[in-house]
């Protein structure tokens, strides 16, 4: 009775390891592998109506601002800054050369800072006495109208269109967009971009220009202009177009990306400023004549000469 029993057990043992080294069955396929994509910056878009012409149609000329008047009547907007203790401006923080943080030191440097910090320093006696707000192009006139900022410096090109929704200074800077595009592309300017995708921050002059160009490239906007060069590198556009100033940041920035073709427009740098607020407009214009008495150049060669070439203020044009 105990020999069958064992022999009994065995036998089972043996069915069970059988049965556990048999087949496993089909086995399963992998998950399918393809090109992975590399993400695109936040809010990037390819825009299909945006409206054409940009600061090449004017129906006004938008150089002309009011005479300046360096004064700070007691209640006057300068006069309410002042109290405050500082001066609000929106900039960029994106924009190599005109207004960027210094990943060193931590600060905002470049060719728009320098020049809100004189205005503070007309008011304060210390440029120092700013609080910087970084905004987006598509923020710039709102933060003026809602007044979060007292000024705006971010490559703000003067518009007759923007002047019915907000002030400017004079021009303190003309510049003129071009192209940008990697350093092996045969692309000579604008006009062998039709069909390509380019690159522009939305709300800007420069994607309107680019819907304007014939042939028509594919406009494709971003929040800021370093995204456009994140694009560009990754192969998602074919170039970058706005103003010369800032593609020649991108290019000190990345030396594989070269900037062609001639300036195609023109466009006049001017300080936003809060439509209501004509005293400030001309305080801000008297500072800017003094500005081009020597600082303008100053600041000018130590950002942009290098890449821009020799240039020099451009002259005021009051109304």
């Amino acid at each position: 009775m105990k020999k069958n029993v064992r022999f009994g057990l065995l036998l089972s043992a043996a069915a069970l390891l059988v049965a556990g080294c048999g087949s496993p069955g089909a086995p399963v396929d992998p998950a399918p592998v393809s090109t992975v994509e590399r993400p695109q910056p936040a809010n990037a878009a390819v825009e299909t109506d945006v409206e054409g012409g940009g600061s090449s149609q004017q129906e006004c000329d938008p150089t002309a601002s009011l005479a300046p008047d360096g004064s700070i009547p007691a209640g006057s907007t300068m006069d309410e800054i002042r109290d405050r203790g500082y001066l609000i401006a929106g900039v960029d923080q994106n924009t190599f050369l005109f207004g960027f943080r210094n990943p060193t030191t931590g600060m905002l440097e470049g060719f728009d800072i320098d020049i809100v910090k004189e205005i503070a320093n007309e008011i304060f006696g210390d440029p120092n006495a700013v609080q910087f707000r970084a905004i987006s192009s598509a923020q710039r006139i709102p933060v003026l109208q809602d007044g979060t900022v007292d000024i705006v410096a971010r490559t703000f090109s003067i518009t007759c269109e923007r002047l019915k929704d907000i002030n400017f200074s004079t021009v303190y800077y003309v510049a003129g967009q071009r192209v940008l595009v990697d350093e092996n592309s045969p692309v000579q300017g604008i006009g062998d971009l039709g069909d390509k995708r380019v690159c522009a921050t939305k709300s800007s002059t420069s994607l309107r220009n680019i819907v304007a160009a014939d042939p028509k490239p594919v406009p494709v906007s971003v929040d800021d202009w370093s995204d456009c060069l994140v694009m560009l590198q990754q192969g998602q556009v074919d170039a970058v177009s706005t103003d010369d100033t800032i593609l020649a940041g991108m290019a000190e920035q990345d030396p594989t990306v070269k900037i062609v073709g001639d300036r195609f427009t023109d466009e006049y740098y001017g300080i936003g400023i809060p439509q209501e607020n004509d005293d400030m407009v001309r305080f801000v214009n008297a500072v800017l004549e003094r500005v081009r008495g020597g600082l303008w150049q100053a600041s000018y060669d130590r950002w942009l000469r290098a890449r821009l070439g020799q240039s020099a203020p451009p002259a005021p044009n009051y109304r």
